[in-house]
Formats: structure tokens, sequence, C-alpha cells
């Protein structure tokens, strides 16, 4: 029995559940939503850099990412802000993220640089236009993990 037929299932469950837990991050401190920052209960100063910023990117790019659209630039920067958040506020604390708190930042960019790679997979927006574009005989865009799945 081969579980190649899972993967493109599967990889859109990964991509959705990471979107998901990002934008949740994001809304707590745009919106003081699920305890707020950091479990202050409040939302962040509306502007104040970077955190406010850095929460909006996560509301944007998680929202972005769980459905599917624009799914490699979002995960892109979401990457990216990701990396800053650890090579700046965590890794002068110490080398290894078990030891700086940056356990949750280092692997958020790991995941959504993955998810920028290899695309959002089949259970998208983004495989959903491709189809369309299919069926209207144009050339698809790759999507990522097994496309033609």
């Amino acid at each position: 029995m081969s579980f190649d037929r899972f993967s493109g299932p599967v990889w859109s469950l990964f991509r959705i559940a990471i979107g998901v837990l990002f934008l949740c991050h994001g809304a707590a401190g745009v919106f003081g939503l699920f305890g707020g920052h950091r479990g202050s209960g409040e939302a962040l100063p509306m502007g104040s850099w970077p955190n406010w910023w850095a929460a909006v990117i996560q509301v944007v790019g998680g929202a972005l990412v769980v459905a599917g659209l624009a799914t490699r630039p979002a995960a892109l920067l979401a990457s990216g802000s990701m990396a800053y958040a650890y090579f700046v506020v965590h890794q002068p604390e110490g080398l290894l993220p078990l030891n700086n708190g940056g356990v949750t930042s280092a692997l958020y960019a790991w995941a959504f640089l993955a998810i920028a790679a290899l695309g959002a997979g089949p259970w998208s927006v983004d495989g959903l236009l491709n189809r369309r574009r299919v069926d209207e005989g144009v050339t698809p865009v790759p999507v990522g993990v097994r496309d033609a799945a």
C-alpha cells in the first residue's frame, strides 16, 4: 500500500494548522484575543514597532496561508518575520533555541520556509485557481506537493 496519495492532503492540513496557529498569535497582539499579547489580556499599542507590525503580519499572513491564497509570498514574509524575531529577540540571549526561548520563532521560520518552497497543496484557493486554469486550457502555476493528486 502506497501512502503517496495522502501527501497532498496531509501537506494541506499541515499548512492550515500552521496558518491557524500563526493567525492566533497575531489576533492576540492586534485584537487582544486569546488572552492578549503574551497573556497580558490586552492588544499591543497600534503602530508600535516591531511588535504590532509583527502581529499584523501574523494575522494577514496566517489568514492567507490558511486559505492557501498567495501562499508562497505570504509564507515567505511570515518566515522572514520569524527569522527576524529569532535573530534579533532570542538569539542574543543564548546560542540554542532551547536556551533562549526562541523555539516557536525558529519552528515558524522553518515551517513557513517549507510552505513557501513547496506551495499550498491541493486543498487551497491557489490549487482551485490552478484547476480552473487547466480547465480553461491555460498553463497552470505550480502550487506544490502532489499537484497532480
